[in-house]
């Protein structure tokens, strides 16, 4: 991690598929470990969202957690290549996590000379607010996102470049 963290690489991290909150329970490897005094600053933690509006937001199967997971990204019934030339819809967070990764590379792509930790900042940031109040994976009651996510944010393109052309990061 230090060495990517050196060479200026954005590693993102699928937050897992348990429906558990990683603040209580880390899902490896994590932004923070026992050595360190701060979390990774190069590090985002994705959870998965859904196409639902309202209280349904988060993915039911996704791991959650206030300062483990930094944002969510669409994660439920993604269209995917599959073997033998074909298409089917998966789901979790490994399907939201290159979501994530694309707008991150879009970023970077119009935006070259943004730092890694900068681009965590734009993907956290610019996202589009989740519902005001979302079912816990867990437990299903109504909680503030905050409490799911450090942004209680979803991951969004447009709102990315937009946020990055008003942050004056030059090209």
């Amino acid at each position: 991690f230090k060495y990517a963290d050196e060479k200026g690489v954005l590693l993102i991290h699928a937050a897992g598929n348990d429906a558990k909150d990683i603040d209580v329970e880390p899902n490896y490897p994590t932004s923070m470990y026992s050595f360190q005094t701060e979390p990774l600053d190069h590090f985002v933690t994705i959870g998965a969202s859904t196409k639902n509006k309202g209280a349904e937001m988060v993915a039911s199967f996704s791991n959650y957690g206030a300062k483990g997971v930094d944002v969510f990204a669409p994660g439920s019934e993604i269209w995917s290549t599959v073997p033998e030339n074909k298409y089917d819809y998966y789901s979790g967070t490994s399907m939201a996590a290159p979501s994530a990764a694309g707008v991150a590379a879009v970023l970077r792509s119009f935006f070259p000379k943004l730092k890694a930790h900068q681009v965590k900042k734009v993907l956290m940031n610019s996202g589009l607010p989740l519902y005001p109040t979302v079912e816990n994976p867990d437990s299903g009651e109504l909680v503030n996102p905050k409490t799911l996510s450090k942004s209680g944010k979803m991951v969004n393109l447009y709102n990315a470049l937009i946020y990055a052309s008003n942050k004056s990061y030059k090209k």
